[in-house]
């Protein structure tokens, strides 16, 4: 069993920084692959960004591309996303996962890869 929880979330304006952690505890961090997801209200949870167990790894949706960085401190057990020049389109609750993916798949962006998932954090960007 893997226990994630997420933290960092608020309310920011446009054009603003957050710095979202996700800390893990349980079994091993290193062995899983991470993901970021989110969820705005009415609509499907999408994915946002994913990293592979070392690190080496990055993975984002196009939309998120140059705007959000995703990293990972395995010392720590804690996965990170940097999220740059917030729109208001950002807001939602965004949740980290765990699963087993490795390094060079190309299901990142399946919430159905990953096992074990946060509580989410509330992100509200104003306009």
């Amino acid at each position: 069993q893997v226990q994630l929880v997420e933290s960092g979330g608020g309310l920011v304006q446009a054009g603003d920084s957050l710095r979202l952690s996700c800390a893990a505890s349980g079994r091993t961090f290193s062995s899983y692959a991470m993901g970021w997801f989110r969820q705005a209200p009415g609509k499907e949870r999408e994915f946002v960004s994913g990293i592979s167990r070392g690190g080496g790894y990055t993975y984002y949706a196009d939309s998120m591309k140059g705007r959000f960085g995703i990293s990972r401190d395995n010392a720590k057990n804690t996965v990170y996303l940097q999220m740059n020049s917030l729109k208001p389109e950002d807001t939602a609750v965004y949740y980290c996962a765990a699963g087993d993916l490795r390094a060079y798949s190309n299901r990142y962006y399946d919430k159905d890869e990953y096992d074990y998932w946060g509580q989410g954090t509330q992100v509200t960007v104003s306009s």
